[in-house]
């Protein structure tokens, strides 16, 4: 569920700074299998600035715990080149200081209050599209399902990497994100080439690209066991609004109750 206190949150805007650890198995944690991003060296020293490299940054994520653990391990500027000049817990504070600080590189949830990473993107696609001066975004997230990468990938996004990712491996990512490479974790790489490169598979389920991007937040929740109740208040909507999602959900995708909607997402990986 999202940090209690991520809703009253302002985007906030200044330099780096220190805190606990990020929750969720953050960037402090060593990576057990899926962190290391492709085609980043993990050599000594890695993660530190090398001379004259610097990267204006943006969080955006709705745990602040976890934004406080990544701004105290990659932000120390004179130590990794990284400078983060802001940090947003949902969809509408992220455009806003996105726009108004026009980083280099955002590291971006997938799932966000407001729309998801996939609403950041679109919002902001003026921004990327900017020859002069585009901001890039890597999706920072603790989900690897197969949907969650081809969407924000599809939607702009420069690379994909998981929450099991290292600090020092972060930090090269940014940088390579920031020079236009694009960056994955090895597994979800697999994806995005299954996704785009075959022509045998379609890119996206058919039964769930029916769904709007706010069904889809819905059905992902209520198939992980949250009450309608739970879900208004992480998503600043209404219980009459959840109540209409999940029945616009159970009729395009013709399923009969939660439970039969539940197993549906589990079998597509979506929990």
């Amino acid at each position: 569920m999202s940090d209690a206190n991520g809703a009253n949150d302002h985007a906030a805007q200044g330099g780096s700074g220190t805190g606990p650890g990020g929750d969720q198995g953050g960037p402090a944690a060593r990576d057990t299998g899926a962190g290391s991003a492709e085609g980043v060296t993990a050599a000594s020293g890695a993660g530190v600035s090398g001379p004259g490299r610097h990267v204006r940054v943006v969080l955006v994520d709705d745990h602040r715990m976890f934004r406080t653990g990544v701004r105290a391990e990659i932000g120390q500027t004179d130590r990794t080149g990284v400078e983060v000049v802001g940090e947003a817990p949902d969809v509408d504070q992220a455009v806003s200081v996105i726009t108004n600080t026009r980083p280099e590189v955002v590291l971006l949830d997938v799932h966000l209050p407001g729309g998801g990473g996939v609403e950041v993107l679109r919002r902001c696609s003026a921004l990327m599209g900017d020859a002069e001066q585009p901001v890039r975004f890597l999706a920072l997230s603790v989900s690897d399902a197969a949907e969650d990468v081809i969407g924000v990938i599809r939607g702009g996004a420069r690379g994909y990497v998981t929450k099991t990712i290292t600090g020092s491996d972060l930090v090269d990512s940014i940088f390579r994100v920031q020079e236009g490479d694009a960056v994955f974790s090895p597994r979800l790489a697999g994806f995005v080439l299954d996704a785009f490169a075959s022509t045998d598979a379609p890119p996206v389920d058919e039964d769930l690209d029916r769904l709007t991007q706010r069904e889809r937040e819905v059905l992902r929740l209520i198939a992980r066991g949250y009450a309608y109740k739970e879900i208004a208040k992480q998503l600043y909507i209404s219980v009459k609004t959840v109540e209409s999602h999940v029945s616009a959900v159970l009729r395009k995708l013709q399923l009969s109750n939660r439970h039969e909607l539940t197993r549906w997402a589990t079998a597509r990986r979506l929990v």
